[in-house]
Parts: C-alpha cells; structure tokens; sequence
C-alpha cells in the first residue's frame, strides 16, 4: 500500500519533510491558504488544497499519516475547529500522526535545562494556544499521535546572514538569555525517524546541541561574513517591537536526548556554528 501523507499547513518545516518522502514513493497532500501557493506547492510533486476552502474529506480517508503544522489562535485549533470530527472518525486508521508544537509550551526556566518530562507552563500567550492545542489533539481516541516541540526554527531563507548583509541585524543583550534553535533539515529527518519508529503518545524535543545566547549567534554570522560585528544594544532599552520583545520573555537550555535515545538520530548540525557554515556554503 503506497503511503499517504495529509499535511495541514504545509510550511517550511513540512516542505523539509516531503523532500525526503517524495524520493521514497509517497504521495503526499499538503493544505496552503491560496491559490498561488497551491501552484508553488504543486510544482514540488505535492498535491495541493487550498483551505479552507477545498473539500479535504476524501484526502483525510485517503491519507495513511497526518501532519499538522498548522499554528493555533485564540480559538483554538484550526484543523480541529475545521475537519476534527472527521479526523476523530478514523482516527485509528491513521499509522502515524505528528503535531508540530513548540518549546515555548515549557515557558521560561531562567536559562535553565528542561526536557519532555518538564511540566508545561507557558508564559506567553501562543504558548498558551500551543499547550492546548497539544491537549486537543491528544485527547482524540485512537489517533496515534507524536507530538514535536520546535526550538527556533533556522535554514535556507531563514537565517541571519541577510540582516547581516543589509546592517539590520540586532546585538539585543539581555543578560542570562539563551535559546534553543534547530536547522529545518535537521526537523525534517528527525520527523522522519519517528515516521519509521512510531511510538504514539510521545513528545520530542526539537533542537541542537548548543543552546545560545541570541547575541552570539549575529556575531558569529558577522565573522562568517568577514563584516563588522553589530554593535551590542542593552534590552531594557533598545527599541524593539512588542512581537519582538516577547520572545526574550522565556530562557531555557532544551534537551535533546530523547530523538538520539529513541529515534537513533545524529544531528547533521548540532550547533549553529556547522547549520550556520553550511547555510553559507549552500547560497554561494
């Protein structure tokens, strides 16, 4: 039976995952929010739908493993709101089934180490929506459900180097301030993994070797660069938007051990210093 996989919001992380499916044999469906990024979608091999919109029905029957990527809001969650009966309904059809979270359900630890077993206690307001969302999808019987929590999220496109390039990139200091971050390669082979070593009711944790300060990370792109490092700009006074300032309101140090231990994964870039080189290495 040829594998089917149904992705809900079929972003950055998700496109990552096809490209090492699709070679595999898998077809796969992936929903976007519009006709031209349904015709961007169907240009990689992915059969697109635009939703809401499009009847997903036949392609949640269809579909062996779902994924879904699709970011919560105050109302929860959005594929749920939209299809969750349908996919209730056959939930225990389903072989594997992933939720992409995010490290920001842990809330903030002081720059302290948290793993899986880490009580959530989230201290924003999308963390929030992201705890409940995992609820949510957790408490559908049947569903074989992996649950992925996403440090910050790095790779082709998204990286430091243009700030960089452009001088709008920020040396914000703020001391004790670390973060998790993880290459979307990296995300795509350890979904993967999980994939072909399903253990349902369990989270994993989704980042590098190397936790870092945020401010190290533009000085290292500025040296790869061989441009001048930004000038350090203190946090308490620095302009910064309201979005912006939020995500220094949580420090953490995440752990990884558990897709090593579990899923037998080798980071390809365990620290941002090798995903960093390879993102230069990859544009020249």
């Amino acid at each position: 039976m040829t594998k089917t996989l149904l992705s809900f919001g079929h972003g950055y992380s998700a496109q990552a995952l096809t490209k090492l499916l699709l070679p595999e044999g898998w077809r796969i469906s992936g929903t976007t929010r519009t006709a031209e990024k349904a015709e961007t979608l169907a240009a990689t091999g992915i059969a697109p739908l635009v939703f809401p919109g499009d009847d997903v029905d036949q392609a949640i029957r269809d579909a062996t493993h779902l994924l879904i990527s699709a970011g919560p809001d105050a109302d929860g969650d959005p594929v749920l709101r939209a299809v969750g009966a349908q996919i209730a309904a056959r939930a225990a059809s389903f072989e594997w089934a992933g939720y992409l979270s995010t490290t920001g359900v842990y809330g903030d630890h002081s720059g302290g180490w948290v793993d899986e077993d880490t009580p959530l206690s989230p201290s924003t307001r999308r963390g929030q929506w992201r705890k409940d969302a995992e609820a949510a999808w957790s408490a559908i019987p049947g569903l074989p459900l992996h649950i992925f929590r996403l440090a910050g999220i790095y790779g082709p496109g998204r990286g430091p180097f243009a700030k960089v390039r452009s001088g709008t990139a920020r040396r914000i200091i703020k001391p004790g301030q670390v973060f998790s971050r993880i290459h979307v390669v990296d995300i795509a082979q350890i979904v993967q993994a999980s994939i072909r070593h399903p253990n349902p009711g369990t989270a994993y944790n989704l980042c590098d070797d190397d936790p870092a300060p945020p401010q190290d990370v533009i000085a290292h792109a500025a040296d790869l660069l061989g441009l001048p490092i930004p000038p350090a700009e203190d946090f308490d006074t620095a302009e910064m938007t309201p979005m912006a300032r939020s995500f220094y309101a949580e420090s953490k140090r995440v752990r990884n051990d558990r897709i090593k231990t579990d899923l037998g994964v080798d980071l390809l870039y365990p620290t941002y210093k090798e995903g960093l080189a390879a993102l230069l290495r990859e544009a020249e």
